[in-house]
């Protein structure tokens, strides 16, 4: 399908943070939700001339492309189950990979076609993430009770379901330089886990109970070693040889993710929400950059713990329906998703592209740090 089915004029609203100075930019303004693509992903091209983000301005969750920091809006897909947090953009700038339902899915951002790379009947999949050597897709998948991760080969020949157990399954993602190494999350302790593309040697990299809050770990740099949150009391680095956890700086960070070069971290905050930061991996100094303040939603941020079952009961009932709790529509443990900064760098890392819901509903916004 090669239609553009709908496009909108937005113009990027210009100010400065009060206290900080940092020149940020507001870059949506229609629609009840928009937010940017998930946090360890740049929602910028490779040449940041585009921004790809997700919308519910068509009265359910769809893709879009706008010019950065100027452009006319265009629809990018048009279908039902489109994954919100999915969206991945290539490392050629020219497509873009996500999730609908049980399938993956690429869509061409100049010509607007696409084409189905996998299915997986009766499945749910989640954001993905892509192979340092770009053959590979994984996604997390719920189906029958069960979840799992799902590796679709990049050209279309085909997926398979290399891992299914009874506890949830959450964010994998590849290794930054070893194409057959995933990284991935149970929910919840003990959380940190790794496996073979091919489904083996799959194991746990870090033992802990509930009574240890770890949340948001991503690779650093080249990968020889992990960042991760203990919420609320510490940014913690995770030597992978090693296996040990070693303090980058006792703060309230929240969602991180680290420069290409592995030498800075970049994070929201909330309870207290003091802006996004900019941490120095090795001597954990840190400056703010801005202040997007945005509502944070979530009773369990205000907690030390994984959220229990009495937690849990008092949400919406719509957990079985979800991957996870970032999909559930009335979520207020974790979420709503859409009310969370998750700052992500652009590819050049001039750029911190950021949602906040502080004009009343979630719009994108990019801060300049040049300025800040």
């Amino acid at each position: 399908m090669t239609d553009r089915v709908g496009s909108w004029t937005e113009k990027a609203r210009e100010y400065r943070d009060e206290q900080t100075g940092c020149r940020v930019l507001q870059l949506t303004e229609t629609g009840p939700i928009n937010h940017h693509l998930y946090f360890l992903t740049s929602s910028l091209t490779p040449d940041e001339q585009s921004l790809v983000f997700a919308s519910y301005r068509t009265g359910r969750c769809e893709f879009f492309r706008r010019g950065f920091p100027e452009g006319e809006t265009v629809q990018l897909t048009d279908e039902e189950g489109v994954h919100g947090y999915s969206g991945l953009i290539t490392p050629d700038g020219r497509s873009l990979l996500y999730t609908a339902g049980g399938s993956v899915r690429r869509v061409d951002l100049a010509t607007h076609e696409r084409r189905t790379l996998a299915v997986f009947p009766g499945g749910q999949l989640g954001e993905c993430s892509l192979s340092a050597d770009g053959r590979w897709i994984v996604t997390a998948i719920k189906r029958g009770g069960r979840s799992g991760l799902a590796v679709t080969a990049a050209d279309g020949s085909g997926g398979e379901v290399i891992l299914e157990i009874e506890r949830t399954i959450i964010h994998p993602q590849f290794h930054p330089v070893d194409p057959d190494r995933i990284a991935y999350s149970q929910d919840p302790a003990p959380r940190m886990w790794w496996i073979r593309r091919d489904g083996s040697g799959n194991e746990c990299l870090y033992q802990h109970g509930n009574d240890e809050f770890l949340v948001h770990e991503t690779f650093l740099g080249d990968g020889g070693s992990m960042i991760v949150v203990r919420w609320p009391y510490a940014l913690l680095r995770f030597d992978l040889a090693a296996r040990e956890m070693r303090p980058i700086e006792e703060f309230n960070a929240w969602h991180i993710g680290g420069s290409r070069d592995g030498q800075s971290v970049l994070c929201d905050t909330t309870h207290p929400d003091v802006g996004i930061q900019l941490v120095d991996v090795a001597s954990g100094r840190r400056r703010t950059l801005c202040h997007p303040g945005s509502s944070n939603g979530g009773s369990q941020w205000r907690k030390d713990r994984y959220a229990l079952a009495e937690d849990w009961a008092a949400a919406a009932d719509e957990k079985s329906k979800a991957l996870s709790w970032m999909e559930m529509k009335a979520d207020t443990v974790y979420g709503p998703q859409w009310t969370h900064p998750h700052p992500s760098f652009s590819p050049s890392e001039r750029w911190v592209i950021y949602t906040s819901d502080v004009s009343g509903s979630p719009q994108i916004y990019a801060a300049d740090r040049d300025t800040g």
